[in-house]
């Protein structure tokens, strides 16, 4: 059965609307006419909800637990041993309770469409659950209790290093050969896809990710890359190629690829990603935590490239102030203000439209339903905002770059609303569940 919504303010494909009704069957928009039959009215902004194209769910119990310095200056490379210890003591139960409550701040935050990039496989001695894909579906079963559309990419990770170094004792939760690899992509994921992530290139071998490439052409395909000075260093030391360069010589890289963080990519090596239409998968957040650097997003641009946005670590949730950090790591490096802005078009908004299609790109929603837009034959996925007094571009730029989560009203998933008043429905529930995990793994010792 059909329902009808009256969105009062939309923006739409062909810009700002006002008073049009949406007919949704099925989740998808199969009509949008001027306002006249009587319809549910939405009042407030209607915009569609982001993609967030880079996520690693389990990390949000990390968040607030290494923001300390230890002995030695901390760099990534730090932050990962930390992060080594925290994997150990995950359950399945553990990583389901964590990941619904990423989820659930993911919806309450603007994204309606989530790319998680799942490394974590097996039990704490590395070996196999019974059900190979124990971990996976526990992924697929939070984002259906937190109702957040799903791109499940399941991490290829068979080595430590380049040049065929040995994995580490704690790496090995992440370990596949091609085999066991393969079976985990079988993992059904309703509603939602699927796709490979090789790891980095510092984490598989250039004939395991020439395989995954083959294999499976045409699904969705993600990356870690050029994240680290050091990883560039010692990509030019094994293999006497930077590692965007050596990514391009040994695939090919094609619109399917989403290249995440490519910090330190050089001139020419982001001329390859937008000549190839992949999309960079900027993570300003963590990329500000981590201290990895700035990705030159106008030398993208300048080349008609494409970026989406990722929560990555999720040290905080926030879609408003990934594009916020975005523009203003851009600001403090060109010196310049409304670096990613245009004539036509507010920063904010520009940065919405660029993230919107970017992300939509890079998550490869499934054929039958579509995500990025409000028009016929689209999710009817979309975040309502206070209006505050504000018009048009107006509105996203208030809500990016002064207002944040608090700017957000509502957010509708198919149609149906998942938050209202910016409060998830299910999120007490979410929230008990995902403290009781917590005490379990006492964060203490």
């Amino acid at each position: 059965m059909a329902s009808k919504l009256h969105l009062e303010t939309a923006l739409t494909p062909q810009g700002w609307e006002r008073d049009l009704v949406a007919t949704i069957e099925h989740g998808i928009i199969v009509g949008l006419e001027p306002a006249g039959a009587a319809a549910d009215r939405i009042s407030g902004v209607v915009v569609p909800g982001l993609p967030n194209l880079h996520s690693h769910a389990f990390q949000r119990a990390m968040a607030g637990l290494t923001e300390r310095r230890g002995s030695e200056a901390d760099s990534f490379w730090t932050w990962r041993e930390q992060m080594y210890r925290f994997v150990g003591r995950l359950t399945p139960d553990d990583l389901e309770a964590i990941a619904a409550l990423a989820y659930m701040e993911m919806l309450e935050a603007g994204f309606t469409w989530v790319a998680e990039f799942h490394y974590l496989h097996h039990q704490p001695d590395g070996r196999p659950y019974d059900n190979l894909a124990e971990m996976s579906e526990r992924i697929v079963a939070a984002a259906d209790t937190a109702g957040i559309g799903l791109t499940l990419l399941p991490v290829l990770y068979r080595q430590s290093g380049f040049l065929g170094q040995p994995p580490s004792a704690a790496q090995r939760r992440f370990l596949n050969d091609r085999d066991s690899y393969a079976r985990l992509m079988e993992t059904r994921v309703p509603g939602g896809a699927i796709g490979i992530a090789p790891h980095s290139l510092r984490a598989v071998t250039l004939e395991d990710l020439d395989w995954a490439a083959r294999t499976f052409q045409g699904k969705p395909a993600h990356i870690h890359i050029s994240e680290q000075t050091r990883e560039v260093d010692d990509c030019l030391a094994a293999h006497n190629k930077r590692p965007i360069d050596l990514l391009f010589d040994t695939i090919g890289v094609d619109e399917h690829w989403c290249l995440v963080h490519a910090t330190h990519a050089d001139t020419s090596e982001i001329a390859r990603i937008a000549r190839a239409r992949a999309v960079v998968g900027l993570c300003p957040i963590t990329e500000a935590n981590l201290g990895d650097g700035l990705f030159d997003v106008p030398a993208l641009l300048a080349g008609d490239g494409r970026f989406g946005v990722g929560s990555d670590s999720l040290v905080r949730t926030s879609a408003a102030d990934e594009l916020r950090t975005l523009e203003y790591g851009q600001r403090l490096m060109h010196r310049q203000r409304n670096v990613l802005g245009e004539a036509t078009r507010s920063t904010g908004r520009r940065l919405f439209d660029l993230a919107l299609a970017g992300g939509a790109q890079a998550v490869g929603a499934p054929v039958g339903s579509p995500i990025g837009s409000i028009a016929v034959g689209q999710r009817a996925d979309f975040v309502v905002l206070h209006a505050d007094g504000f018009q048009d571009d107006a509105v996203l730029d208030h809500w990016l770059f002064a207002a944040d989560n608090g700017a957000i009203k509502s957010v509708y998933r198919g149609g149906l609303p998942v938050v209202q008043q910016g409060r998830h429905r299910d999120r007490d529930a979410i929230m008990a569940r995902y403290r009781k995990a917590l005490v379990g793994m006492d964060l203490a010792t």
